[in-house]
């Protein structure tokens, strides 16, 4: 009897591998960070044969490090950045340009263009998303008219798109299936979210070749399977999912109303809405959760852009702390952040805001600020833009949240986690298992091969680690907000 399944988590700094076994444990792990590319202020990009090295590599640390064998791995689910674009070559595999990921900003200038155009309420009313270079579909534009000869071997049907999905389910398949999800199609402004399929005016407005496009399938699925050289044997991709809808399933929010929120590089609040879609009147984006036994679920979402960066920011830019972890420590020194307030609007400000031109502010700097303070800032800010989110998306769905389910690698700081619930109101819930990205994917592969039998039998594997309850007096978080949005503001102007 195969005893695992295997997780492919390829998020936007690393790669990790994660077996996990039928309770839903973690049997093993093995993570590896790949280069980020900046090369013009604003632009984002990764080397995508990398990323499939890198995440080959983990596949094979983890396999290892516990003995399995491709026999031993039930199935796999592959969770991945999403809206990241990338374009190669059908024939050789080669991509035609570094990958241009979904923070890149490059085409900011199109997508306002797009925005005072009838074209936007097309998006809007056909994909239930705003007009933003987030998302993949200019992206594959630019690539279309200023990588050369790129336009000219796309007419010619010797070109690929795909999401960071679709480009791993080719690899992993020897270049035999060219796929994806019904996830990730959604963050692509191409593809009909109620009609499910390539809008095929969406493709001819924005000028895309139809061959260049994946095939769409439900997120629990047979894709293919294997290249048995890879990973030593025929094993069956079974699972697709975006990282927020695979973290969505993966804190087992599988009622109405249920919602979690994913502290990563980003912050990505998803609130499930069931099978009829709702549409936000708020700056948040209608979304597919997962297509599962026939059926679509939706969701509605607000992405923050910066989170976890501006942690790593610190570390990495300012050099006021040696790791994301002393963060909690230094943020506890102090008792509160002595009046300032740091908007990290580092790619703009994403929901319920959606500014392209934002940029990131600290405001009310005094002498007495160190920092401790500066430190504990940053922390706050990814609260502060959870709770806008937040209230945008109880308003839109016109139902009070009772408790708001985290995970991600920040979800593990304490302070967070207690001001996300201070300043939000809501209880919030850590689960024991915070790769609950991984594990969304894990569960959708295996419910496609019968390794679990229903959500029901996965609900049960879902255990809380710390439920954090709010504290703060009324009057001090009302006093914290309005300053907060003081400095928003100040960051927009």
């Amino acid at each position: 009897m195969r005893k695992y399944i295997m997780a492919l988590d390829s998020g936007t700094t690393s790669n990790r591998c994660i077996l996990f076994d039928a309770k839903g444990e973690i049997c093993s792990m093995a993570q590896k960070e790949f280069t980020q590319h900046f090369p013009k202020p604003g632009w984002v990009e990764h080397d995508t044969k990398e990323i499939f090295a890198t995440l080959l590599g983990v596949a094979r640390e983890a396999m290892a490090r516990i003995g399995a064998s491709g026999a031993d791995i039930a199935a796999i689910g592959i969770t991945n950045q999403r809206e990241t674009t990338v374009v190669w070559d059908r024939h050789t595999g080669e991509p035609v340009a570094p990958a241009i990921v979904w923070q890149c900003r490059r085409t900011a200038e199109r997508c306002s263009a797009i925005e005072k155009t009838p074209l936007a309420k097309t998006i809007t009313e056909k994909t239930g998303l705003v007009i933003d270079a987030y998302f993949s579909a200019t992206k594959i534009q630019w690539l279309l008219d200023n990588v050369p000869g790129v336009r000219a071997r796309a007419q010619a049907g010797d070109l690929l798109f795909g999401t960071i999905d679709t480009w791993i389910i080719w690899n992993l398949t020897g270049g035999k299936v060219h796929a994806t999800d019904y996830t990730n199609a959604a963050r692509t402004m191409l593809y009909n979210i109620y009609d499910l399929c390539w809008d095929e005016d969406l493709i001819a407005s924005f000028d895309i070749p139809r061959s260049l496009l994946p095939q769409v399938c439900p997120s629990s699925h047979l894709f293919g399977v294997t290249d048995p050289e890879l990973l030593g044997g025929k094993i069956p991709i079974a699972g697709v999912a975006g990282d927020q809808q695979a973290a969505l399933f993966g804190q087992t929010c599988f009622e109405p109303g249920d919602a979690k929120n994913t502290y990563g590089t980003g912050c990505f609040l998803l609130m499930n809405t069931g099978t009829v879609p709702v549409i936000s009147r708020n700056g948040l984006v209608t979304t597919i959760a997962w297509g599962l036994d026939g059926q679509v679920n939706y969701a509605l979402e607000g992405s923050v852009f910066v989170a976890g960066a501006a942690i790593q920011w610190l570390r990495d830019e300012m050099g006021l702390i040696a790791n994301a972890a002393q963060s909690q420590e230094f943020a506890e020194k102090v008792d509160d952040t002595n009046g300032c307030f740091f908007v990290p609007a580092f790619t703009g400000l994403g929901a319920p805001y959606w500014n392209q031109e934002a940029r990131g502010i600290i405001t009310g700097l005094t002498r007495g600020v160190n920092k401790y303070h500066l430190v504990r800032a940053a922390l706050e800010s990814l609260a502060y833009q959870t709770d806008d989110v937040l209230r945008a998306m109880q308003s839109d769905a016109a139902m009070e949240l009772k408790t708001l389910k985290i995970d991600g690698g920040a979800s593990a700081n304490d302070f967070l986690a207690q001001f996300q619930s201070d300043i939000s109101h809501v209880p919030v819930d850590r689960p024991r298992c915070v790769e609950t990205t991984a594990l969304g994917a894990s569960y959708l592969a295996g419910l496609a091969v019968g390794f679990w039998k229903n959500t029901d039998e996965i609900r049960r594997n879902r255990i809380s680690d710390r439920l954090f309850a709010p504290s703060m007096e009324e009057g001090r978080r009302e006093d914290l907000l309005q300053a907060w949005h003081r400095a928003v503001s100040q960051c927009q102007s």
